[in-house]
């Protein structure tokens, strides 16, 4: 992945029309400290540092000496989307259960250095649209040369949170044959004055002000013994102590034993057990087996613990679904789940395929890896050797209040779009850009042929990627989009916006106020006519004047007229009338210019903010993107004059959840 920030990425603009001076190198103000750069997601080591020097693009830092108020990346890394709250629908198949097995997934989203805060200029990414079949991800990551202790960085964070998943950081103590230095372990466990462990209070004020849910604690230097080992538990014991007052979790991985060496046991037995007692939760070693898994749900039991707080690890990196599994030793087909999943880097999906590699390409893999062989969890194949999480998990969502809308944007793309126009033809990713993504990928019921469902970046109606129904259908096809909890109100409607690329279509909207009857059947749609689709994008508003309680799902059914059909959805939207338009941000200022680019920061908006976006007003009277994020920072790359320009305007605009924006906020720099 590309280390550097998108060069159409910018933000946006200072306090109304109010001039900024430039902070360019032989300035007074430049003078006091050294300008920053392109700002990246932060990593320490506990204590000590390596002897040496760093290799070109790491820092070496002291998670010990860190402080909010120094740590001058926090603004662009600070995540902006709170959790939101999930709830489980009714399973879209007999196969997965609801309230007990969960999955935890192990994510390397980029190297430990050099990982950009907001997003980069590339498409190539691992932004998975799965969200709903995962309880817990971890920001994986962590190498002896650059930094242990990784916090993760906005964009993940934001949308995990979306979609309602916690987000832990993690503490990495390497191996020693991969340099791992036992040094580096009674650092992080050492002990004050008075027998407290500040380390575990630096990574709970870590999580809290980077806005993210807790860590997950991998402990796997040998040469310890019971000493450290007891050390250890009481780190762990205090880190979820002080962690539970700010609602953080901690996950322990099954590495260290009581004595103090290093042996993955593959279960909960008595030489791990005490960590697990201290901990939140325990990732199970690989080599568990049949009878291992089932033991130690048992001895979680005795303990007084769900079975479901152990995560029997699953490795993928390298095969992906290809990977031979004992499924029934973790999620067996009949009876109750014996522990819960864990996924080790399912990134596969992305890095397994060829360079060059599309983003359509990546969404099939990831479809596969999730959904299974059929690409659609409400008709499995049962013939496939890959137990599909959306097969063996109920799905969760968090569509469940007004206003809600989505234009399908899956937080990467080739280019991005406003109101179906490209306004930057740059390739760009930037995760916490993600909408609510439909929790069931792909759900689609027809009596005839069932036409191909997925994401597509060739156009937009906003961001980077719109939904493409693509085939010759010869009988209604209804596709399930979200499971909701939207309460009804008289004057609730929906916005549409759609379009035929090719063949003829009819349209309805599907919208069903209860639950299927039993897991596996369809919802009780009642349909609501849109019309045939046009050429160009088109919004349509139905109003629900004739339905009340709650809304459980929505959906849409097509008719061809037996041809082929190439039908787009850009966005959807849920309200209760009235444009939303949001408070403007105020205070824009440039903080640093250097000739990497400038750092821009601003005060939020008042009220509910989706996101930002920022552009540049050109001396021609044009705008031109630059960028967008959640957060109030942002760092824009290549910022240069244009022919006669004496100074670079800019502004900054909120947007809400409708996707309307704000009057701007300005700054202007003089060159």
């Amino acid at each position: 992945m590309d280390p550097h920030l998108s060069r159409r990425a910018v933000l946006m603009a200072s306090a109304a029309a109010a001039l900024v001076p430039a902070l360019a190198p032989g300035t007074a103000a430049a003078a006091k400290r050294k300008a920053l750069g392109a700002p990246y997601a932060s990593y320490w080591y506990p204590d000590s540092l390596p002897s040496g020097s760093p290799g070109e693009g790491i820092t070496w830092r002291s998670l010990k000496t860190w402080r909010a108020e120094d740590d001058a990346d926090l603004p662009f890394n600070r995540a902006a989307v709170p959790l939101a709250r999930r709830f489980t629908p009714t399973p879209v198949n007999d196969t997965a259960r609801a309230g007990q097995a969960r999955i935890q997934s192990l994510v390397s989203f980029a190297p430990t250095a050099s990982n950009p805060s907001q997003g980069a200029p590339t498409a190539d990414y691992y932004a998975t649209t799965h969200w709903g079949y995962v309880d817990e991800l971890v920001f994986w990551g962590g190498s002896s040369g650059e930094g242990l202790v990784l916090a993760p960085n906005a964009p993940v964070v934001d949308a995990a949170h979306r979609h309602g998943v916690p987000v832990l950081g993690n503490v990495f103590l390497p191996p020693v044959a991969y340099g791992g230095d036992l040094r580096w372990t009674r650092d992080l466990v050492q002990k004050d004055s008075f027998g407290r462990y500040p380390l575990a209070a630096q990574l709970v004020a870590v999580a809290v002000a980077y806005g993210f849910d807790g860590w997950f604690v991998n402990a796997e230097t040998g040469g310890g013994d019971s000493a450290l080992a007891a050390d250890m538990r009481g780190f762990l014991a205090e880190l979820r102590r002080l962690g539970t007052a700010k609602g953080l979790r901690v996950t322990w991985y099954d590495s260290m034993t009581v004595s103090g060496s290093v042996s993955w046991q593959g279960a909960l037995n008595e030489r791990n057990r005490p960590f697990f007692e201290a901990a939140d939760s325990m990732f199970v070693d690989f080599r568990w087996s049949r009878s291992t898994l089932a033991s130690s749900g048992q001895l979680a039991g005795r303990l007084g613990r769900s079975r479901y707080e152990l995560w029997a690890g699953v490795d993928v990196e390298a095969s992906g679904w290809n990977k031979s599994v004992d499924w029934d030793a973790i999620l067996p087909e009949s009876g109750d789940d014996i522990v819960s999943l864990g996924l080790y880097r399912p990134e596969w999906t992305r890095n397994h395929l060829p360079a060059g590699r599309t983003p359509e390409q990546f969404h099939a893999a990831d479809d596969h890896f999730w959904s299974g062989r059929s690409l659609d969890p409400s008709r499995p194949d049962t013939s496939d050797t890959w137990r599909a999480p959306a097969l063996a998990v109920a799905d969760r969502s968090t569509v469940s209040g007004l206003p809600f809308a989505t234009v399908f944007n899956t937080g990467h793309g080739l280019r991005w779009y406003e109101e179906g126009k490209a306004v930057c033809d740059t390739g760009w990713n930037h995760l916490g850009l993600q909408d609510r993504m439909p929790s069931r990928q792909w759900v689609v019921r027809t009596e005839g042929s069932r036409p191909r469902v997925a994401f597509d970046f060739a156009d937009a109606w906003h961001g980077g990627s719109s939904l493409l129904v693509d085939g010759s259908p010869d009988a209604p096809v209804t596709v399930d989009l979200y499971a909701t909890r939207l309460p009804l109100g008289p004057d609730t409607v929906v916005e549409f916006t759609h379009r035929a690329d090719a063949g003829r279509v009819t349209v309805e909207l599907a919208v069903a106020t209860s639950e299927p009857a039993a897991p596996g059947e369809p919802h009780p749609y009642t349909y609501l006519p849109l019309g045939t689709a046009e050429d160009g994008w088109t919004t349509r508003t139905v109003r629900l004047s004739g339905l009340s309680g709650t809304v459980h799902a929505l959906g849409v059914r097509l008719t061809g007229d037996g041809g082929p059909v190439r039908w787009r959805l850009g966005a959807l939207a849920v309200h209760n009338g009235g444009e939303q338009i949001p408070a403007a941000p105020a205070a824009l200022r440039i903080t640093d210019a250097t000739d990497e680019g400038m750092r821009f920061v601003w005060q939020a908006a008042p009220g509910a903010v989706r996101q930002y976006t920022l552009h540049r007003l050109l001396p021609d009277g044009t705008r031109r993107f630059l960028g967008a994020t959640c957060q109030r920072a942002f760092f824009a790359r290549d910022l240069r004059p244009e022919p006669g320009e004496r100074s670079a305007r800019f502004e900054v605009r909120a947007v809400g959840e409708l996707y309307t924006t704000s009057a701007p906020a300005t700054a202007v720099r003089p060159w």
